[in-house]
């Protein structure tokens, strides 16, 4: 089965940076068990995130542009804070 699923990407703004973009209700959360990166989200959560892979993807997003996730801006609680970079 194929789901299709449609998503507005923020485009690049060289004057901005990169946008967010996260869906209502989102849910992630981070956390590193025995050396492994274990990132955890709900449906909206996971979207999200790739709207912000996605986003980096894009052939206007210069590398080195990165997302420095927090609990401040879009991790739960007593998350550990990853950096997402374009190389």
């Amino acid at each position: 089965m194929i789901v299709e699923v449609k998503l507005e990407i923020p485009k690049y703004d060289d004057e901005v940076g990169l946008q967010s973009s996260w869906i209502d209700g989102f849910i992630v959360r981070t956390d590193i068990i025995e050396n492994q990166i274990q990132i955890q989200a709900n449906k909206a959560g996971l979207i999200s995130l790739a709207k912000q892979l996605l986003c980096l993807a894009q052939d206007t997003t210069p590398i080195g542009s990165h997302y420095h996730l927090d609990d401040y801006n879009s991790l739960e609680a007593g998350s550990n804070d990853p950096t997402i970079s374009k190389i």
